[in-house]
């Protein structure tokens, strides 16, 4: 079925956006407790399969008509590839097992391209498939502003009716591999400030949009498919995945998880929202207070702390970088307590433009620096960094790394 004819489908649950209904306090707590014992479960041995790989080792067979195949270790009698031989698992493809239990890569058979099988609960997230598959609907997949996760199939999965897969495509942490220039740095905060843009102009509020909801494209760093797993293995395990530079090789950045995303019939609706904890419990008009907000606002919030905690300051799991000290202001206003006073989407998008058009070519080819590097590791960062940099102004590489292609289905 097309994306055009899934859209259909879903058009009356589409109309529940303008009244959403939000998520009661036990069912959060029913998801993250299932998420919770999920991790308790794995089992050392990775010969084991987990009850939510079984789960996708039921499905095999279904998936693979609908066109999609599983890698070997969720075939239906697989055998462990080191039982019998001095391998050790974890030099196994096989061996790799699964991240989260409702996420799991696959292969396209029709062209051999790999995607990411998302499984969604009705209950949970009863708008997330309606507002993905409306996305990557024609015009809407068609504006090049769109950075929204390219959503190619949503399947009804038989005898699970309480579930729905969307097939979407395969992306990694945005950040990994690192940066190597300010300009790479620029262009990834040029996409993410324009892919929140065109949700908010569609009426779309992202409402999680965190770092860990923002991703790339990376195949086009690659020479050889990474493995999905051990991101740092090629795919089959013959060695370590090399990267280019995204100054090289350009890649384009998406939003992913739409499961607390809300749609508004924007001018006619005022949208005001309960607020809902995701990733961030930083929002300060969340902070003691349950009235109904404008989400739109918190949005921008959001994208701004992620750029202070994750480029900026640091965080406890990500280290200042150095090199990008004039998003500053502009993240400082997007933070602002007050949500009345954080800027739109539409001028958080003009004053990066302006602060982009102020920033030298020299500026955008430096090395994007981080903190907690060790002396030594960062010399030979720089050394490296200098000579790829010459080469790239001998060949007329520019400086900020625009992709030119647009997503292929």
């Amino acid at each position: 079925m097309s994306l055009e004819k899934q859209r259909e489908s879903f058009e009356p649950s589409l109309s529940t956006y303008r009244h959403p209904t939000q998520r009661t306090k036990s069912e959060e707590a029913i998801s993250r407790d299932r998420l919770q014992d999920y991790f308790q479960e794995r089992p050392k041995n990775r010969g084991v399969l987990t009850d939510a790989e079984r789960f996708w080792v039921e499905l095999q067979p279904w998936l693979r008509q609908r066109g999609y195949a599983l890698r070997p270790r969720y075939q239906p009698g697989w055998r462990p590839s080191w039982r019998g031989t001095k391998k050790r698992a974890s030099d196994c493809e096989d061996g790799e097992p699964i991240g989260y239990p409702f996420m799991l890569d696959a292969t396209r058979i029709s062209d051999g391209r790999v995607v990411m099988l998302k499984c969604i609960s009705k209950t949970l997230h009863p708008h997330e498939a309606a507002i993905s598959a409306l996305l990557s609907s024609p015009p809407l997949r068609l504006d090049p502003a769109n950075h929204c996760v390219p959503v190619y199939d949503v399947l009804h999965p038989p005898g699970h009716e309480g579930f729905v897969i969307i097939v979407m495509a395969f992306c990694r942490q945005f950040d990994n591999p690192r940066f190597d220039t300010v300009g790479e740095a620029a262009e990834f905060f040029r996409q993410v400030f324009e892919g929140l843009q065109f949700m908010h102009r569609n009426g779309v509020a992202h409402r999680d949009c965190i770092d860990l909801n923002i991703m790339m494209d990376a195949s086009p760093l690659y020479d050889q498919p990474y493995h999905p797993r051990r991101t740092d293995w090629r795919r089959d395990f013959k060695g370590k995945a090399k990267a280019h530079t995204r100054t090289e090789r350009p890649v384009v950045y998406y939003l992913i998880d739409f499961g607390l995303s809300r749609r508004y019939d924007l001018p006619y609706e005022r949208p005001l929202e309960e607020p809902i904890l995701g990733g961030d419990k930083s929002v300060p008009e969340f902070q003691n207070s349950a009235a109904p907000c404008d989400p739109f606002p918190t949005d921008v919030y959001y994208l701004g702390n992620m750029i202070r905690r994750t480029f900026l300051e640091g965080c406890e799991y990500n280290s200042r970088k150095r090199g990008v000290e004039f998003m500053a202001p502009l993240a400082a206003d997007m933070v602002h307590a007050d949500p009345a006073k954080r800027p739109t989407m539409d001028k958080v998008v003009e004053r990066y433009n302006a602060i982009l058009t102020g920033l030298s070519t020299g500026k955008l080819r430096s090395r994007l620096k981080k903190s907690g590097d060790s002396a030594p590791h960062a010399v030979y960062l720089s050394l490296v960094h200098c000579r790829r940099r010459l080469g790239f102004m001998l060949r007329g590489v520019p400086a900020l790394p625009k992709p030119t292609a647009m997503e292929v289905y």
